[in-house]
């Protein structure tokens, strides 16, 4: 099963957009959406705000709640999502914090640890996990996580 591609189906039937914010995964859900034929339909772009500067910068994130919470936090993913559909102008994104590895700064996240979020017009959910593996099997695995949780908030409209 490919949710990447159920995900852009679905939303197409229901003439909705996507946009993407991403952290930990630098890019790869963007590059995975736009791999599918007929993406363009759907979605409409991504952020990648690998450092908390950019997302102080792009998105507006309060750095207070980055110092507070810390960069992979539920709050931040969040925050990401909620305003990343505002700034991409698209009816649902999909945001995702954390750390593929493969160290781990004093006082970070775990690797492995992510927080992703989808934020629509109605509402906002984030969802915690713990991926496992190497740095870029983390990554892939967060894709697929990602376009499920998408999945997740479209049924749950």
């Amino acid at each position: 099963m490919n949710l990447m591609a159920d995900l852009l189906e679905k939303m197409g039937n229901q003439g909705l957009t996507l946009g993407s914010i991403e952290s930990m995964t630098s890019g790869l859900f963007a590059a995975t959406a736009a791999s599918i034929p007929g993406a363009s339909k759907v979605f409409k772009g991504g952020l990648v705000t690998y450092s908390s500067s950019l997302k102080v910068s792009l998105l507006g994130i309060d750095p207070n709640l980055i110092e507070e919470k810390g960069v992979v936090s539920a709050e931040v993913a969040k925050e990401m999502a909620e305003r990343g559909r505002k700034r991409l102008g698209v009816d649902v994104a999909i945001s995702i914090t954390g750390n593929a590895g493969p160290t781990t700064e004093p006082g970070q996240a775990g690797v492995g640890v992510a927080y992703m979020g989808v934020a629509t017009k109605e509402k906002i959910l984030v969802l915690p996990y713990q991926f496992h593996g190497e740095r870029n099997e983390i990554r892939a695995a967060a894709v697929d996580v990602m376009a499920g949780l998408g999945l997740v908030a479209l049924d749950q409209k």
